[in-house]
């Protein structure tokens, strides 16, 4: 799941997500972005939507952009819905590929997350 302030910034990270899976379906990758007007900001309502709509009984990675879309998903985690779902410490459009395709070539949450991780750390000098 990727919440950002931007409906389009998430949606464009989860489209990109999807297309470098490759061949196969790619695992579900739910897009939180936004205002329900729009607007930038972010939404309680559409992440605890959007986590509904992710969760498919093994767990739900969320990547969030920054600020007040991390402390809306952590006031959510003690909700009921929630109990499964993961914050990953990671940078959003890399930790979103690598989330994306490791969950589509099988991998579990505690796999999903290492490769969240390594998109962290990852240099690229």
């Amino acid at each position: 799941m990727l919440v950002s302030h931007s409906r389009e910034v998430a949606e464009s990270a989860a489209a990109l997500a999807r297309a470098l899976v490759g061949t196969g379906g790619a695992a579900p990758v739910v897009p939180a972005g936004g205002l329900p007007d729009g607007a930038i900001g972010t939404s309680a309502e559409l992440v605890r939507r959007a986590v509904g709509t992710a969760d498919e009984g093994s767990g739900v990675v969320v990547l969030c952009d920054m600020g007040s879309a991390v402390l809306t998903v952590k006031a959510l985690l003690p909700e009921k819905g929630f109990e499964y779902a993961r914050i990953a410490d990671a940078p959003f459009v890399e930790g979103a590929v690598a989330a994306v395709v490791t969950a589509s070539a099988g991998g579990d949450l505690p796999a999903v997350l290492a490769a969240t991780d390594d998109a962290r750390t990852y240099r690229k000098l």
